[in-house]
C-alpha cells in the first residue's frame, strides 16, 4: 500500500475531475460508500457540495473519512495503553 497520493478520477454531477489520495484514504472512502450503499461518485459529489470553497476536494474527502472512523470507533488506544 502506497503512502504517496495517487490521482483518481471521479465524475461529479456529470463532470470529470480528479483527486490525489493515498491508497489508505481511497480504500476507506470506497468502503464507506459501499457500507452506505452509495456510489462513490455520489458520495464525492455530496462532500464537494458541503465543503468550504477554500478546502480542496481531496482534503475534504480525507477529513470525511477521518471523521467517519473517529465517530464510529471508541478510542481504544487509551484503553490498550498505546
Amino acid at each position: 500500500m502506497s503512502g504517496r497520493p495517487v490521482k483518481r478520477s471521479l465524475t461529479l454531477r456529470g463532470h470529470r475531475t480528479s483527486v490525489s489520495l493515498e491508497d489508505a484514504f481511497w480504500q476507506a472512502f470506497r468502503d464507506i460508500a459501499a457500507e452506505r450503499g452509495t456510489p462513490i461518485n455520489a458520495l464525492a459529489a455530496r462532500i464537494d457540495e458541503e465543503r468550504d470553497i477554500d478546502v480542496g476536494l481531496a482534503s475534504a474527502i480525507r477529513v470525511f473519512v477521518l471523521t467517519h472512523y473517529r465517530l464510529r470507533e471508541p478510542d481504544t488506544a487509551i484503553t490498550r495503553g498505546d
